[in-house]
Protein backbone atom coordinates (compact mmCIF):
# COMPACT_ATOMS: atom_id res chain seq x y z
CA UNK A 1 0.00 0.00 0.00
CA UNK A 2 1.55 3.26 -0.71
CA UNK A 3 1.30 6.11 2.00
CA UNK A 4 -1.88 8.08 1.96
CA UNK A 5 -0.08 11.57 2.60
CA UNK A 6 3.11 12.88 2.17
CA UNK A 7 4.09 16.44 3.77
CA UNK A 8 6.90 18.93 4.22
CA UNK A 9 6.89 22.57 6.03
CA UNK A 10 5.68 23.72 8.48
CA UNK A 11 2.66 26.06 9.53
CA UNK A 12 5.18 28.72 11.04
CA UNK A 13 5.30 32.69 9.66
CA UNK A 14 6.78 32.62 7.00
CA UNK A 15 6.70 28.80 5.64
CA UNK A 16 4.17 27.10 4.41
CA UNK A 17 2.90 23.20 4.87
CA UNK A 18 2.32 21.32 1.51
CA UNK A 19 0.79 17.79 2.00
CA UNK A 20 0.30 15.68 -1.49
CA UNK A 21 -1.96 12.93 -1.46
CA UNK A 22 -1.91 9.96 -4.78
CA UNK A 23 -5.49 10.10 -6.35
CA UNK A 24 -6.97 8.46 -9.67
CA UNK A 25 -7.38 12.40 -10.88
CA UNK A 26 -5.26 14.84 -13.04
CA UNK A 27 -3.36 16.71 -9.87
CA UNK A 28 -5.74 19.13 -8.67
CA UNK A 29 -3.81 22.26 -6.35
CA UNK A 30 -5.89 23.15 -3.47
CA UNK A 31 -4.70 26.49 -1.53
CA UNK A 32 -5.44 28.42 1.57
CA UNK A 33 -3.30 31.43 2.60
CA UNK A 34 -2.99 33.71 6.18
CA UNK A 35 -3.59 36.55 3.59
CA UNK A 36 -6.78 35.51 2.54
CA UNK A 37 -7.16 35.41 -1.72
CA UNK A 38 -4.36 38.21 -2.31
CA UNK A 39 -1.27 35.85 -3.21
CA UNK A 40 -3.61 32.66 -4.30
CA UNK A 41 -3.10 33.02 -7.90
CA UNK A 42 0.68 33.25 -7.50
CA UNK A 43 1.18 30.44 -5.03
CA UNK A 44 -1.06 28.17 -7.38
CA UNK A 45 1.29 29.19 -10.51
CA UNK A 46 4.33 28.49 -8.36
CA UNK A 47 2.91 24.55 -7.54
CA UNK A 48 2.09 24.34 -10.71
CA UNK A 49 5.47 25.45 -12.06
CA UNK A 50 7.04 23.21 -9.48
CA UNK A 51 5.16 20.17 -10.40
CA UNK A 52 5.91 20.61 -14.02
CA UNK A 53 9.63 19.45 -12.88
CA UNK A 54 8.55 15.84 -11.89
CA UNK A 55 8.03 13.16 -13.71
CA UNK A 56 4.45 11.68 -13.87
CA UNK A 57 6.01 8.09 -12.67
CA UNK A 58 7.17 7.13 -9.30
CA UNK A 59 10.46 6.09 -9.03
CA UNK A 60 11.31 2.92 -8.00
CA UNK A 61 13.26 4.65 -4.87
CA UNK A 62 9.70 5.93 -3.83
CA UNK A 63 7.46 4.61 -1.09
CA UNK A 64 5.58 1.58 -3.03
CA UNK A 65 5.56 -0.66 -6.22
CA UNK A 66 6.24 1.15 -8.92
CA UNK A 67 3.08 -0.66 -10.30
CA UNK A 68 1.15 1.26 -7.91
CA UNK A 69 1.72 4.39 -8.71
CA UNK A 70 1.36 4.12 -12.27
CA UNK A 71 -2.43 4.04 -10.79
CA UNK A 72 -1.99 7.19 -10.05
CA UNK A 73 0.31 8.87 -12.44
CA UNK A 74 -0.48 8.44 -15.87
CA UNK A 75 1.10 9.81 -18.93
CA UNK A 76 -0.87 13.51 -18.93
CA UNK A 77 1.04 14.42 -15.70
CA UNK A 78 1.06 14.01 -12.00
CA UNK A 79 -2.38 12.65 -10.22
CA UNK A 80 -3.93 13.19 -7.09
CA UNK A 81 -3.97 16.55 -4.78
CA UNK A 82 -1.39 18.91 -3.64
CA UNK A 83 -2.88 21.07 -0.51
CA UNK A 84 -0.96 23.76 0.20
CA UNK A 85 -1.54 26.07 3.75
CA UNK A 86 0.26 29.23 3.75
CA UNK A 87 1.61 31.30 6.45
CA UNK A 88 2.99 34.38 4.19
CA UNK A 89 5.94 32.00 2.80
CA UNK A 90 7.95 33.77 -0.17
CA UNK A 91 7.85 31.99 -3.73
CA UNK A 92 11.07 29.78 -3.13
CA UNK A 93 10.24 28.28 -0.10
CA UNK A 94 6.73 27.22 -1.47
CA UNK A 95 8.74 25.72 -4.59
CA UNK A 96 10.97 24.18 -2.10
CA UNK A 97 8.31 22.23 -0.07
CA UNK A 98 6.34 21.27 -3.06
CA UNK A 99 9.40 19.46 -4.17
CA UNK A 100 9.93 18.17 -0.58
CA UNK A 101 6.34 16.85 -0.41
CA UNK A 102 6.95 15.32 -4.18
CA UNK A 103 10.24 13.59 -3.68
CA UNK A 104 8.65 12.08 -0.48
CA UNK A 105 5.84 10.48 -2.74
CA UNK A 106 8.32 9.36 -4.64
CA UNK A 107 8.62 11.23 -8.29
CA UNK A 108 11.90 12.50 -9.61
CA UNK A 109 12.57 16.27 -10.59
CA UNK A 110 13.67 15.58 -14.46
CA UNK A 111 13.95 19.70 -14.50
CA UNK A 112 16.45 21.94 -13.49
CA UNK A 113 16.00 24.55 -10.89
CA UNK A 114 14.64 27.78 -12.36
CA UNK A 115 17.38 29.76 -12.35
CA UNK A 116 20.67 27.55 -13.15
CA UNK A 117 21.26 29.13 -16.34
CA UNK A 118 21.60 32.91 -15.31
CA UNK A 119 23.99 31.84 -12.70
CA UNK A 120 26.24 34.98 -11.52
CA UNK A 121 28.73 33.52 -9.04
CA UNK A 122 31.03 30.17 -9.36
CA UNK A 123 32.33 31.62 -12.86
CA UNK A 124 35.36 32.95 -11.96
CA UNK A 125 37.91 33.29 -9.34
CA UNK A 126 36.80 32.84 -5.69
CA UNK A 127 37.42 35.93 -3.63
CA UNK A 128 39.79 34.64 -0.73
CA UNK A 129 40.56 38.01 0.78
CA UNK A 130 37.19 39.40 1.55
CA UNK A 131 36.50 40.07 5.28
CA UNK A 132 35.04 37.15 7.41
CA UNK A 133 34.72 38.57 10.45
CA UNK A 134 31.68 37.62 11.50
CA UNK A 135 30.09 34.16 10.16
CA UNK A 136 26.38 33.77 11.02
CA UNK A 137 24.55 30.61 10.84
CA UNK A 138 21.36 30.82 10.19
CA UNK A 139 19.13 26.81 10.17
CA UNK A 140 18.60 25.78 6.50
CA UNK A 141 14.92 25.09 7.34
CA UNK A 142 13.58 28.19 8.59
CA UNK A 143 12.65 30.15 5.84
CA UNK A 144 11.61 32.79 8.53
CA UNK A 145 15.23 33.70 9.44
CA UNK A 146 16.42 34.03 5.85
CA UNK A 147 13.98 37.34 4.74
CA UNK A 148 16.21 39.86 6.70
CA UNK A 149 19.63 37.86 6.02
CA UNK A 150 20.75 40.40 3.25
CA UNK A 151 20.03 43.39 5.93
CA UNK A 152 22.45 42.13 9.30
CA UNK A 153 25.69 43.03 7.89
CA UNK A 154 27.54 40.24 8.59
CA UNK A 155 30.04 39.10 6.63
CA UNK A 156 29.16 35.79 5.71
CA UNK A 157 25.64 34.11 6.17
CA UNK A 158 26.35 30.43 7.01
CA UNK A 159 22.91 28.20 5.62
CA UNK A 160 23.13 25.41 8.01
CA UNK A 161 21.96 21.72 6.94
CA UNK A 162 24.06 20.05 9.91
CA UNK A 163 23.39 20.34 13.28
CA UNK A 164 20.68 22.92 13.71
CA UNK A 165 18.33 20.52 11.26
CA UNK A 166 16.61 17.58 12.58
CA UNK A 167 17.50 14.12 10.41
CA UNK A 168 13.61 13.87 9.38
CA UNK A 169 13.84 17.10 7.78
CA UNK A 170 17.34 16.94 5.63
CA UNK A 171 15.96 16.70 2.19
CA UNK A 172 13.67 19.43 3.29
CA UNK A 173 16.26 21.82 4.17
CA UNK A 174 18.73 20.67 1.25
CA UNK A 175 15.70 21.54 -1.13
CA UNK A 176 14.92 24.97 0.98
CA UNK A 177 18.27 25.87 0.45
CA UNK A 178 18.96 24.94 -3.09
CA UNK A 179 16.39 27.27 -3.99
CA UNK A 180 16.88 30.12 -2.18
CA UNK A 181 20.26 30.15 -3.76
CA UNK A 182 18.44 29.34 -7.16
CA UNK A 183 15.84 31.77 -6.95
CA UNK A 184 15.91 34.21 -3.99
CA UNK A 185 20.10 35.26 -3.61
CA UNK A 186 19.54 38.82 -3.23
CA UNK A 187 17.66 38.10 0.47
CA UNK A 188 21.32 37.54 1.47
CA UNK A 189 22.92 40.94 -0.41
CA UNK A 190 26.46 40.91 -0.10
CA UNK A 191 27.67 38.89 2.73
CA UNK A 192 29.87 35.76 1.11
CA UNK A 193 27.37 32.51 1.52
CA UNK A 194 28.48 29.37 2.77
CA UNK A 195 26.50 26.16 3.03
CA UNK A 196 27.33 23.72 5.53
CA UNK A 197 26.99 20.61 4.29
CA UNK A 198 26.52 17.22 6.42
CA UNK A 199 29.97 14.96 6.76
CA UNK A 200 29.94 13.06 3.48
CA UNK A 201 29.94 9.54 5.64
CA UNK A 202 26.60 10.36 6.94
CA UNK A 203 23.55 9.64 5.33
CA UNK A 204 22.92 12.77 3.76
CA UNK A 205 26.19 14.56 2.94
CA UNK A 206 26.30 13.61 -0.67
CA UNK A 207 22.90 14.38 -1.53
CA UNK A 208 23.86 18.12 0.12
CA UNK A 209 26.38 18.30 -2.06
CA UNK A 210 24.28 17.24 -4.98
CA UNK A 211 22.03 20.02 -4.17
CA UNK A 212 23.83 22.83 -3.55
CA UNK A 213 26.90 22.84 -5.28
CA UNK A 214 25.19 23.36 -8.99
CA UNK A 215 24.00 26.88 -6.76
CA UNK A 216 27.35 28.06 -6.50
CA UNK A 217 27.34 28.39 -3.27
CA UNK A 218 30.61 30.83 -2.72
CA UNK A 219 31.85 28.55 0.25
CA UNK A 220 31.24 25.20 1.49
CA UNK A 221 31.60 24.74 5.83
CA UNK A 222 32.65 21.25 6.20
CA UNK A 223 32.26 19.99 9.68
CA UNK A 224 33.63 17.74 12.12
CA UNK A 225 37.47 17.32 9.69
CA UNK A 226 39.74 15.11 11.07
CA UNK A 227 42.10 14.66 7.98
CA UNK A 228 43.55 15.50 5.16
CA UNK A 229 42.61 12.68 3.16
CA UNK A 230 39.21 13.87 4.12
CA UNK A 231 39.59 17.24 2.77
CA UNK A 232 40.75 15.77 -0.56
CA UNK A 233 37.75 13.78 -0.85
CA UNK A 234 35.61 16.84 -0.29
CA UNK A 235 37.77 18.20 -3.27
CA UNK A 236 37.20 15.71 -5.35
CA UNK A 237 33.18 15.17 -5.10
CA UNK A 238 32.64 18.71 -5.26
CA UNK A 239 35.00 19.01 -8.63
CA UNK A 240 32.93 16.41 -10.13
CA UNK A 241 29.97 18.46 -9.26
CA UNK A 242 31.47 21.66 -10.52
CA UNK A 243 32.53 20.36 -13.83
CA UNK A 244 29.02 18.84 -14.42
CA UNK A 245 26.93 22.43 -13.52
CA UNK A 246 29.29 24.11 -15.70
CA UNK A 247 31.05 26.20 -12.70
CA UNK A 248 34.82 26.49 -13.26
CA UNK A 249 36.40 24.01 -11.08
CA UNK A 250 37.59 25.27 -7.30
CA UNK A 251 35.27 28.01 -7.85
CA UNK A 252 33.79 26.99 -4.52
CA UNK A 253 36.10 27.77 -1.23
CA UNK A 254 36.33 25.33 1.73
CA UNK A 255 36.40 26.51 5.46
CA UNK A 256 36.69 23.43 7.62
CA UNK A 257 35.74 23.03 11.14
CA UNK A 258 38.22 21.69 13.76
CA UNK A 259 36.13 20.25 16.50
CA UNK A 260 37.85 17.42 17.70
CA UNK A 261 41.29 16.41 19.17
CA UNK A 262 41.83 14.42 16.61
CA UNK A 263 40.95 17.30 14.18
CA UNK A 264 43.33 19.60 15.97
CA UNK A 265 46.26 16.96 15.37
CA UNK A 266 45.68 17.29 11.69
CA UNK A 267 44.65 20.82 11.53
CA UNK A 268 47.93 22.11 9.64
CA UNK A 269 47.37 19.32 6.87
CA UNK A 270 43.95 19.51 6.93
CA UNK A 271 44.61 23.51 5.97
CA UNK A 272 46.92 22.86 3.28
CA UNK A 273 45.26 19.59 1.68
CA UNK A 274 43.45 21.71 -0.65
CA UNK A 275 43.53 24.90 -2.55
CA UNK A 276 40.11 25.46 -1.55
CA UNK A 277 41.01 26.20 2.20
CA UNK A 278 40.48 29.62 2.84
CA UNK A 279 39.94 29.20 6.52
CA UNK A 280 39.60 26.97 9.59
CA UNK A 281 37.01 27.04 12.07
CA UNK A 282 36.62 26.28 15.75
CA UNK A 283 34.20 24.01 16.96
CA UNK A 284 34.59 24.79 20.57
CA UNK A 285 30.92 23.68 22.11
CA UNK A 286 31.66 19.87 20.42
CA UNK A 287 35.60 20.56 21.53
CA UNK A 288 34.93 20.88 25.04
CA UNK A 289 32.31 17.94 25.04
CA UNK A 290 34.87 15.67 23.82
CA UNK A 291 37.83 16.36 26.12
CA UNK A 292 35.13 16.83 28.88
CA UNK A 293 36.50 20.54 29.82
CA UNK A 294 35.02 22.78 32.29
CA UNK A 295 33.31 26.06 30.75
CA UNK A 296 35.33 28.89 32.30
CA UNK A 297 34.42 31.92 32.88
CA UNK A 298 37.21 33.97 30.87
CA UNK A 299 36.98 30.55 28.04
CA UNK A 300 40.38 29.58 29.64
CA UNK A 301 40.12 26.04 29.26
CA UNK A 302 40.24 27.06 25.22
CA UNK A 303 43.56 28.85 25.08
CA UNK A 304 45.65 26.36 23.95
CA UNK A 305 43.24 24.77 21.18
CA UNK A 306 42.85 28.30 20.51
CA UNK A 307 46.42 28.73 19.94
CA UNK A 308 47.27 25.74 17.99
CA UNK A 309 44.64 26.02 15.85
CA UNK A 310 45.74 29.83 14.67
CA UNK A 311 49.24 28.30 14.29
CA UNK A 312 47.98 25.46 12.22
CA UNK A 313 45.85 27.93 9.63
CA UNK A 314 48.12 30.86 9.57
CA UNK A 315 51.18 28.15 8.71
CA UNK A 316 49.16 26.95 5.60
CA UNK A 317 48.35 30.72 4.85
CA UNK A 318 44.12 30.77 6.00
CA UNK A 319 42.24 32.45 8.06
CA UNK A 320 41.22 31.20 11.62
CA UNK A 321 37.83 31.88 12.85
CA UNK A 322 36.68 31.13 15.96
CA UNK A 323 33.84 29.30 17.59
CA UNK A 324 30.17 31.07 18.22
CA UNK A 325 29.45 32.64 21.58
CA UNK A 326 26.52 30.36 22.85
CA UNK A 327 24.81 33.11 25.37
CA UNK A 328 22.59 35.33 23.17
CA UNK A 329 22.09 38.18 25.44
CA UNK A 330 25.25 38.46 27.27
CA UNK A 331 27.19 41.00 25.70
CA UNK A 332 29.58 41.67 27.49
CA UNK A 333 30.77 37.91 27.64
CA UNK A 334 30.77 38.21 24.21
CA UNK A 335 33.09 40.73 23.65
CA UNK A 336 35.25 39.60 25.95
CA UNK A 337 35.10 36.35 24.36
CA UNK A 338 35.60 38.04 20.84
CA UNK A 339 38.70 40.17 22.12
CA UNK A 340 40.86 37.13 23.23
CA UNK A 341 40.12 35.26 20.03
CA UNK A 342 41.00 38.78 18.60
CA UNK A 343 44.41 38.99 20.73
CA UNK A 344 45.27 35.05 19.48
CA UNK A 345 44.89 35.95 15.96
CA UNK A 346 41.76 34.93 15.33
CA UNK A 347 40.62 37.03 11.84
CA UNK A 348 36.77 36.37 12.58
CA UNK A 349 34.21 34.65 14.75
CA UNK A 350 31.09 32.21 14.09
CA UNK A 351 27.86 33.77 15.66
CA UNK A 352 24.19 32.36 15.95
CA UNK A 353 22.51 35.76 16.47
CA UNK A 354 22.32 38.81 14.35
CA UNK A 355 22.32 40.69 17.14
CA UNK A 356 26.06 40.02 17.68
CA UNK A 357 27.23 40.88 14.71
CA UNK A 358 28.13 44.50 15.26
CA UNK A 359 30.02 43.48 18.12
CA UNK A 360 31.99 41.09 16.39
CA UNK A 361 32.56 43.65 13.34
CA UNK A 362 34.14 45.85 15.51
CA UNK A 363 36.12 43.83 17.50
CA UNK A 364 37.66 42.41 14.32
CA UNK A 365 38.18 45.94 12.32
CA UNK A 366 41.17 47.71 12.83
CA UNK A 367 41.03 50.69 15.49
CA UNK A 368 41.93 53.90 13.96
CA UNK A 369 45.12 53.83 16.53
CA UNK A 370 45.86 50.61 14.60
CA UNK A 371 45.35 52.45 10.69
CA UNK A 372 47.35 55.78 12.32
CA UNK A 373 50.44 52.81 13.55
CA UNK A 374 50.26 50.76 10.29
CA UNK A 375 50.34 54.08 8.59
CA UNK A 376 53.65 55.40 10.22
CA UNK A 377 55.26 52.29 9.79
CA UNK A 378 54.47 52.30 5.88
CA UNK A 379 56.17 55.56 5.84
CA UNK A 380 58.99 55.40 8.10
CA UNK A 381 60.36 51.79 5.77
CA UNK A 382 59.69 54.15 2.86
CA UNK A 383 62.29 56.81 4.19
CA UNK A 384 64.64 54.26 5.41
CA UNK A 385 64.33 52.57 1.96
CA UNK A 386 65.25 56.03 0.29
CA UNK A 387 68.25 55.61 2.41
CA UNK A 388 69.45 52.11 1.78
CA UNK A 389 68.44 50.90 4.79
CA UNK A 390 65.50 47.61 5.29
CA UNK A 391 65.01 48.98 8.91
CA UNK A 392 63.90 51.58 11.04
CA UNK A 393 63.02 52.69 14.26
CA UNK A 394 59.18 54.18 15.29
CA UNK A 395 58.95 55.69 18.51
CA UNK A 396 62.11 53.32 19.78
CA UNK A 397 61.29 50.33 18.41
CA UNK A 398 62.83 48.45 15.96
CA UNK A 399 60.31 47.75 12.68
CA UNK A 400 61.26 46.16 9.54
CA UNK A 401 59.93 43.87 7.35
CA UNK A 402 57.40 41.99 9.09
CA UNK A 403 56.14 44.64 10.86
CA UNK A 404 55.53 46.48 7.34
CA UNK A 405 53.65 43.23 6.22
CA UNK A 406 51.77 43.48 9.41
CA UNK A 407 51.37 47.63 8.66
CA UNK A 408 49.87 46.39 5.02
CA UNK A 409 47.19 43.74 6.11
CA UNK A 410 45.79 46.28 9.04
CA UNK A 411 45.37 48.62 6.23
CA UNK A 412 43.72 46.19 3.83
CA UNK A 413 41.48 45.14 6.42
CA UNK A 414 40.36 48.93 7.45
CA UNK A 415 40.17 49.58 3.56
CA UNK A 416 42.80 52.22 3.96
Amino acid sequence: MLRPEFCAGTAAKGDCLVRYRFGPSPLAVEVASSNGSLFLRSILETARRVAAEFTPRPSEAGPGPADEGREYAGSEGLRGTLAVRDEGALDYVIAARVEAALSAAGYERIKPLSAQATRHLGTGTPDRARPRRSRLYLPGNQPDLHTNAGLFGADCILLDLEDSVESGRKAEARMLVARLLSERRDLLGGSEIAVRVNPLGSPWGEADLEAVVPEAPQALVLPKCESADQIREWDDAVRKLERSAGLVPGSILFQPIIETARGLNAAASIAAASSRVVALGFGAEDFRAELGLTRGAAEEELAVPRCLLVIAARAAGVEALDSVYSKVDDETGLLESAQRARALGFSGKSLIHPSHIAIVNRVFSPTEEEVAWAREVIDALAAAANEGRGASTLRGLMIDEPLRARARSILAAAGA
